[in-house]
């Protein structure tokens, strides 16, 4: 089973990278982008069978920084990984 962790900063936290991006967008002269927020993507294959309550348990414990970070879990069918 294939799943896909996706990490980002809670709302509030400072995101230096993201404004890093926004300011190198806005000169290179994309104009339009009012935000940008960093975060990142943690793809891992799986045993099936693995838990709800074992993926959650990974991302509290080692993926995600629960002070400063919110996590969302996708699960992916067959064609999007494949």
């Amino acid at each position: 089973m294939k799943v896909r962790v996706l990490v980002r900063l809670k709302p509030g936290v400072l995101d230096p990278q993201g404004r890093a991006v926004h300011h190198a967008l806005e000169g290179l002269g994309f104009a339009g982008v009012e935000d940008v927020r960093m975060g990142r993507v943690i793809e891992m294959d799986l045993a099936d069978g693995t838990s709800d309550e074992a993926i959650d348990e990974m991302c509290r414990k080692l993926l995600a920084n629960m002070v400063i970070e919110d996590y969302a879990v996708e699960k992916l069918s067959q064609a999007e990984h494949a």
